[in-house]
């Protein structure tokens, strides 16, 4: 069991979306976060680096987004959709510039693939959340 699921768990007050929604998105944002962060840093190891620029700047960006992201939808006290929602759909575009891009290199660089798939699996468990909260 993930700490999201045991925090969600012992939250004294109730909330409005299921709470396993929930936990996996979190869970699915700082894996993705933790993911892009390296792969930025496994392309910076490598010897063509400048081809990996692009990939490097959206990795950032999208470890930044998941990582906020993740922040704002732990704290369900006084919830606020208005930001919330806004804050899912930046981290959805995030991943999917990352995940593409990544996808682009994954045949030549294995990490890429990697870093591809967490952020698929982010965009989606994103996605899934936006879905239950309506």
């Amino acid at each position: 069991m993930s700490y999201a699921s045991q925090l969600l768990d012992a939250y004294p007050r109730t909330f409005n979306v299921d709470a396993r929604v929930l936990a996996a998105t979190i869970d699915a944002l700082n894996d993705c976060a933790q993911a892009c962060t390296a792969n930025a840093d496994d392309d910076l190891s490598e010897s063509n680096v400048a081809d990996l620029v692009k990939c490097i700047r959206l990795c950032l960006d999208c470890a930044d987004i998941c990582t906020t992201t993740a922040g704002v939808i732990s704290r369900q006290t006084e919830y606020d959709a208005n930001v919330t929602k806004p804050m899912l759909e930046a981290c959805m575009a995030a991943c999917k510039s990352s995940g593409d891009e990544c996808e682009r290199h994954a045949m030549m660089h294995a990490h890429c693939g990697v870093c591809a798939q967490a952020c698929r699996r982010c965009e989606q468990a994103c996605r899934e959340l936006m879905m239950a909260m309506k």
